[in-house]
């Protein structure tokens, strides 16, 4: 069996390889800005994993990471992409764990994501890594599909300090936190 490395986003180089892979792989379209979006604000939260001795990537995860509603740490996963040729091999869900670690680092408290219901590859996938079924989103996707968005509760690790981890408010003052006010609750 081949090898597989994983590595973090390192630039515009990588851009039109995991441009190439979500097109190629998931239904979503999205123009260069949605990932320009995700990849110039949460670098760290990107990998690719890349067969030894080759420097195509067969696999890619993109994330972000970032306050929800003033209260919690949220991760997201917005494109999780593994050739077909590659799959069933564990690299999606080393894609999954590794951006996981980055945010848990960072204080996260809960990762959320967004998956047509109809994928049970994906579902399996995320469901076996503790993921539930938060809820079901009708005509979620352009194609008109419904979606499951799907949360894992992250508890917190009382040896990880974190500057954006929660903090009890002091004389009812909010600390300041980089907000999203994106409408992915």
């Amino acid at each position: 069996m081949t090898e597989i490395l994983y590595r973090q986003y390192i630039g515009e180089s990588d851009l039109p390889h995991i441009m190439s892979l979500v097109q190629s792989e998931l239904s979503e379209p999205y123009v260069i800005y949605t990932y320009r979006y995700f990849l110039h604000q949460w670098p760290q939260l990107a990998f690719l994993a890349i067969p030894a001795g080759s420097s195509v990537p067969i696999g890619v995860i993109v994330c972000k990471q970032s306050m929800h509603k003033h209260i919690s740490n949220r991760g997201y996963i917005a494109m999780l992409s593994v050739s077909k040729n590659w799959r069933k091999r564990g690299v999606a869900s080393t894609l999954v764990r590794r951006s996981i670690e980055v945010m848990k680092r960072n204080g996260v408290n809960e990762v959320v994501l967004e998956t047509e219901y109809d994928n049970i590859a994906a579902l399996s996938l995320y469901e076996s890594l503790g993921f539930i079924r938060e809820k079901r989103l009708y005509r979620f996707y352009l194609n008109g599909k419904d979606a499951f968005r799907l949360v894992l509760a992250v508890p917190p690790d009382p040896d990880q300090v974190s500057p954006y981890a929660r903090r009890v408010p002091l004389r009812g003052h909010l600390p300041a936190y980089p907000i999203d006010d994106d409408d992915d609750e």
